[in-house]
């Protein structure tokens, strides 16, 4: 009977942690913001419509597209191929609260830890996408990031002032490069924001999407390889997109939430199911012990 009970309380404890944190995260009611905006992590499918990212493996992208540099320079995106390297490219904007912070972290991370150098091996390629950044903000990403990965203290990283291209450009411009590699983001008029998802694509060097890279932390590992297939001019293979739309940062709250909104319905019920079948399975053995254990009927 202490059995059942313990049971039954444990299953009652974690369907009230589950509705809780569902509430917390998920709930776009709690975020308590005037008006009809939503938490995008309680967002439907219509909600999340142009938002994320579609993996164009062997895309080309215009190379004919102009932006402008951290030093107010006029560039062609074909101009980041320098040397015929591949490129790594990201999507931020500069202003971002938090996701573009943690994005740009993890790429940085990643070449960090490899051997390959920026301006050796390969060109890395940041564009924002909001138009209302500026010149002076690109350089001062620029200097923030170019700063970190060029005192690693590990390897060589003179060429990383040229190798790490900060852009902004037109609307138009960015969209159509977005577009190219399946990038999708949305601007948030209630909150002033952009919805957006976060990863990073690698580009052969005659500008063909050649893999991507989810979420906001980077294997360097996984990098390395794609840079390696990028400079073969090899077009790799979809990966996994579970953590596309894993998080989103929601500064009303200051928390990241899931913004699948199925992803703890379905953790959450398959421990329940867990938990049911061992219930099952405890009651009937409970019963079959039960039955062996009372005595038969006693001889004449």
């Amino acid at each position: 009977m202490l059995k059942r009970f313990a049971t039954l309380t444990l299953i009652a404890a974690l369907t009230s942690v589950l509705a809780s944190a569902q509430s917390e995260y998920l709930n776009p009611a709690r975020s308590q913001v005037p008006g009809d905006w939503r938490n995008p992590a309680g967002s439907s499918v219509q909600d999340l419509e142009g938002i994320g990212i579609t993996q164009r493996l062997d895309s080309q992208v215009d190379l004919d597209l102009e932006f402008t540099d951290s030093t107010g320079k006029t560039v062609r995106f074909g101009d980041m191929f320098r040397d015929g390297k591949p490129v790594v490219l990201s999507f931020v904007y500069y202003d971002c609260p938090m996701l573009c912070t943690l994005e740009l972290n993890g790429l940085l991370k990643a070449m960090r830890a490899m051997e390959q150098s920026a301006g050796d091996a390969y060109n890395v390629v940041t564009v924002s996408f909001d138009p209302r950044d500026t010149i002076a903000g690109a350089a001062e990403k620029k200097e923030t990031y170019v700063k970190q990965y060029t005192h690693t203290g590990f390897f060589d990283r003179d060429k990383t002032e040229e190798a790490w291209s900060f852009l902004i450009g037109s609307e138009e411009n960015v969209r159509a490069l977005a577009d190219s590699v399946g990038f999708g983001y949305r601007f948030d008029e209630a909150r002033g924001l952009y919805r957006h998802a976060s990863g990073i694509m690698t580009l052969t060097a005659e500008g063909r999407v050649s893999r991507y890279q989810m979420g906001v932390e980077y294997s360097a590992r996984d990098l390395k390889f794609a840079l390696m297939e990028a400079s073969d001019l090899k077009i790799g293979s979809p990966v996994d997109a579970v953590m596309l739309y894993c998080f989103h940062y929601d500064p009303t709250t200051g928390k990241y939430g899931f913004v699948v909104m199925n992803a703890l319905q379905v953790a959450g019920g398959l421990t329940l199911l867990l938990l049911g079948g061992f219930i099952g399975l405890s009651l009937l053995r409970d019963r079959r012990q039960a039955r062996e254990s009372v005595p038969g009927p006693a001889a004449s």
